[in-house]
């Protein structure tokens, strides 16, 4: 029996979605497809399957990042689905551990595309936030009720983006000593 779960993840909650992909698997739930705050799971046998995600630097649709979705599939694994540049991949635990970032490297480029993509939309949320604020402040009084919602609504997602770019290039840094203790 399918069904369809409706959850929302941020770009920096990647490991906390692969915890929740995970612990959906060892109750049976297997993910078959996933769009936008939406996962397609399917019943099966408890702990059958394991789930990583990755952000890849192009589209998976990309020659290269289909390339690396064929690589990761002769390991064993199987390429669930796509949502952007993010993909979505299982393995069975009785075909042996499995994980995406085989080392300290490819871990902090990971990072670092996390990094980059919640920098770039903070950024850019920020000159809009700035421009609404300019034009809300050349508005005075007779500034919409609207525009000033839209105005609240932008400056909370800005803290959300600011909060996750923080916490997504603390973990970068940490990486990138402990590449430094490690060499």
């Amino acid at each position: 029996m399918k069904f369809t779960v409706h959850k929302v993840f941020f770009a920096w909650d990647f490991e906390k979605e692969e915890k929740w992909l995970n612990k959906m698997a060892a109750k049976g739930m297997h993910l078959t497809d996933v769009g936008f705050c939406r996962y397609v799971f399917e019943e099966g046998t408890p702990g059958e399957y394991q789930y990583h995600l990755e952000w890849l630097p192009q589209l998976p649709t990309h020659p290269e990042s289909l390339a690396y979705i064929r690589f990761i599939e002769e390991t064993g694994a199987e390429h669930v689905g796509s949502l952007k540049k993010w993909v979505y991949f299982r393995k069975r635990v009785t075909e042996g551990a499995f994980d995406l970032f085989s080392d300290l490297d490819s871990r902090i480029s990971h990072f670092r595309r996390v990094a980059r993509l919640t920098g770039t939309l903070l950024v850019l949320g920020s000159a809009y936030f700035i421009a609404l604020l300019l034009h809300l402040f050349s508005l005075g009084r007779h500034a919409p009720g609207s525009l000033v919602v839209i105005g609240v609504v932008i400056a909370s997602f800005m803290i959300l983006l600011g909060v996750g770019f923080y916490q997504t290039v603390k973990v970068y840094r940490r990486l990138q000593r402990q590449r430094i203790v490690h060499e």
